[in-house]
């Protein structure tokens, strides 16, 4: 599955390996500064978000993804009365996470986003639901088990949820029904719904110019971007995502402060409309189109967030990450819990409806499985329809043609299958590169489906 794997590589994926080759070759200052920028977000949202022990996270997250140059020298330390994590390469190249509660984890010290705490709220604890089906127990058996040598799959959350309802459940050690976890690229998703409830208010054309003030001039060939292609990853924009330490896109993400407005300064290198090509950029910008029609503030996001889709769809331990200019890190940063998730997939599954009432657009989740080009991606979601080669073979594994999936780094994965009524939320700390797992993704697929 050759295009589906580069994709998968080019979510945000733990840098801390190809910065460390990086920076032999480009900027060592740039390449080690985005290292310890990652390692210090990866454990502060880890530990502070999720609840995670810090030698866990480190062992499973970030040292398998290192470069023994780059590990040798690399150091953090945990402030747990800051709320903080700084990070340092040979006692240099200090990149410091601290903890807001309501707001996850920013990269520096102050926080530029303001009071969250009318979302922060205490939910009773849950009690996992076994599963009552020895059939779709031996499913999950199969999911969990390691192999004996690595890659190790490191599942920590499977959710299954059939006609609405969750009919089993299974969690790693020390992770339960309320432990939020970080979705990576999964987020991307969650980004497709807040611009259909944007449409449905009437508040967004997706087919209409992008309305960024950096390509406002219709003399700027970026004019005619709409958020269509935005969500589509076809604007044509150059910014590549290769994982370099010196790439755009992890510039975007561990050195900037407005990630947006650095993402709409790339020229273009296409046409838009007319290339496929997976980016966080295109993310970025589309988030801040979302900030900007609430308030245009981080605060504005959250309370529109809850307001029109976490509280409808049920999501109760959902934390989004911002940037300094108060936009959603839409590409890469959300936590939510495992049954969270299973809800959100839940409200595509009904065609955009939760109890009841319409969350977004008639013919929204039409529009967002529909294909894009020749590739195996719709708008915010990898697709089994059309024509892409990635597509063919995951029906060939056994995946119905009609199943779409949200797709995250490290193996995070939500996937919905309307012939079956169906939806399987899987979430772990996977280090199987390219293609974190899939077959066993896959698998888990074909026996849930064949547990009747």
């Amino acid at each position: 599955m050759p295009k589906m794997r580069r994709a998968v590589l080019v979510t945000t994926v733990v840098l801390l390996g190809v910065a460390a080759c990086a920076v032999w070759f480009f900027r060592p200052d740039r390449g080690l500064s985005i290292g310890t920028a990652v390692t210090s977000q990866t454990l502060c949202g880890e530990i502070f978000v999720s609840g995670l022990d810090p030698n866990r996270v480190f062992a499973q997250e970030i040292k398998p993804k290192g470069q023994a140059a780059f590990l040798k020298n690399l150091q953090y330390t945990v402030d747990e009365q800051r709320h903080q994590v700084v990070s340092t390469w040979a006692g240099r190249f200090a990149g410091v996470a601290t903890y807001h509660p309501g707001f996850g984890c920013t990269l520096g010290e102050s926080n530029p986003n303001g009071d969250a705490e009318a979302f922060t709220r205490k939910i009773p604890a849950a009690i996992p639901i076994t599963a009552g089906n020895a059939q779709l127990r031996k499913a999950l058996d199969r999911a969990f088990a390691e192999p004996a040598q690595p890659p190790y799959r490191r599942v920590r959350a499977i959710v299954i949820m059939r006609d609405g309802k969750i009919i089993a459940e299974r969690y790693a050690h020390g992770i339960g029904p309320d432990t939020p976890l970080l979705g990576y690229s999964v987020t991307k998703s969650v980004i497709n719904a807040l611009v259909g409830i944007l449409v449905r208010e009437g508040k967004l054309n997706v087919k209409a110019p992008a309305p960024v003030s950096a390509w406002s001039s219709p003399a700027d060939p970026r004019h005619v971007i709409t958020p269509d292609q935005l969500m589509r990853m076809t604007s044509g924009l150059n910014l590549d995502e290769n994982d370099s330490g010196d790439d755009p896109v992890s510039r975007m993400l561990f050195s900037e402060h407005d990630m947006a407005a650095f993402a709409e300064q790339a020229r273009l290198k296409a046409k838009p409309g007319q290339v496929w090509e997976y980016t966080s950029g295109n993310t970025l910008i589309t988030s801040a189109i979302i900030r900007d029609a609430v308030g245009g503030h981080a605060a504005d996001v959250l309370a529109f967030a809850h307001r029109e889709l976490f509280d409808p769809v049920g999501m109760q331990h959902v934390t989004m990450e911002f940037d300094d200019a108060g936009t959603p890190i839409g590409a890469t940063r959300m936590y939510a819990s495992g049954r969270d998730w299973a809800r959100f997939g839940e409200l595509f599954l009904d065609d955009g409806i939760a109890d009841g009432k319409r969350i977004l657009p008639r013919g929204w989740v039409a529009y967002s499985t529909r294909p894009t080009l020749d590739s195996p991606y719709g708008a915010g979601f990898w697709i089994n329809g059309g024509k892409s080669d990635d597509a063919r073979a995951r029906v060939e594994a056994g995946m119905p043609v009609d199943g779409f999936y949200a797709s995250g780094n490290f193996g995070q994965r939500i996937v919905v299958i309307p012939s079956q009524h169906l939806v399987i939320a899987r979430f772990g700390a996977t280090i199987d590169p390219p293609n974190f797992d899939i077959r066993g993704l896959l698998r888990l697929v074909r026996d849930v489906i064949a547990a009747r």
